[in-house]
């Protein structure tokens, strides 16, 4: 045989090994076995795609358009893998207040066909799970981590601010008007660990370029306190106060009225500006690919 041969076939046969270590590296994934805490101390052993269908249906409305789901459902895996690996854990909880809402009682046809139609699906960026962060409304235009979530951590370099479509959204949502009491703040402040005295007035320090507020400045009889305006938020209710998207602070008598739009905290996916790209049967994949810059979706399992 000649050396040519020779070569070719060595040639031939490294390129052979390369490719079947190569598919092997790309379905080196299984479905991963996962457990869902339900309840305290109750925890549910299931599939990943199972839990997935239960968090898009506790997650998201019924009715919705299917790409909406399906981006929601690359989003929820993200979530959930970063999650489970950040603690080091097989095991999430069900409660939206420690992971994702999960409703398996809501699973619709669609949304299981939605799901099904993105499986074994995960965004990464450089080899890494997302934190697959995600809200109801962006009222017109995301934020980043540090201001949205007050993350303490360096700003992951996938979350930048975008313009986000959130116009379907409801009246309510996309402006409402809360009034808080004094004597609300002075509680919510004291539960954070800060005794200011009787509240005198509330200001606005600072605020980033999509109008969220960064930090508030609370005057009271015996000391002013900075606080981030995420961790005030989320302290008093993040139902009631709906964002930190807010447009106009006013006082009356003892109140505090809190003007603003949004829903959520802003960070990453916005689920009506994922209506609205739906709609306009955007795909799946670009509409996460919108809300979080340079990462990739890739098929981790079949």
């Amino acid at each position: 045989m000649g050396i040519y041969k020779k070569i070719m076939i060595l040639l031939f046969v490294y390129i052979l090994v390369f490719t079947i270590i190569g598919c092997e590296e790309l379905a080196e994934l299984d479905e991963p076995d996962i457990g869902v805490e339900v309840a305290e101390g109750e925890v549910e052993s299931m599939k990943l795609e199972e839990y997935i269908e239960g968090v898009v249906a506790g997650e998201m409305k019924e009715g919705w358009p299917e790409n909406a789901y399906a981006a929601q459902a690359i989003i929820a895996r993200s979530y959930a893998m970063k999650f489970m690996e950040e603690n080091d854990t097989d095991t999430i909880s069900a409660d939206f207040r420690e992971a994702q809402e999960y409703k398996p009682e809501q699973i619709t046809e669609e949304i299981s066909e939605a799901v099904q139609k993105t499986r074994g699906e995960l965004a990464k960026y450089e080899d890494r799970y997302i934190k697959g962060w995600f809200h109801a409304s962006a009222g017109g235009h995301t934020t980043t981590a540090k201001v949205g979530l007050a993350y303490e951590d360096e700003e992951p370099p996938y979350i930048h601010p975008v313009e986000s479509p959130d116009e379907e959204s409801p009246e309510d949502v996309q402006n409402w008007t809360v009034s808080v009491s004094a004597e609300e703040i002075e509680n919510v402040l004291s539960d954070m660990g800060y005794e200011i005295g009787q509240l005198e007035d509330v200001e606005i320090v600072d605020k980033d370029e999509t109008g969220r507020i960064i930090d508030f400045n609370f005057v009271g009889s015996e000391e002013s306190i900075e606080v981030k305006a995420a961790n005030f938020r989320v302290e008093y209710d993040s139902q009631v106060l709906k964002s930190t998207k807010i447009d106009e602070l006013n006082k009356e008598n003892d109140n505090y009225e809190f003007s603003g739009s949004g829903f959520g905290h802003g960070v990453g996916l916005s689920q009506w500006g994922a209506y609205k790209m739906a709609l306009e049967d955007e795909a799946p994949e670009d509409i996460v690919k919108h809300y979080f810059k340079d990462i990739e979706v890739i098929q981790a399992y079949e």
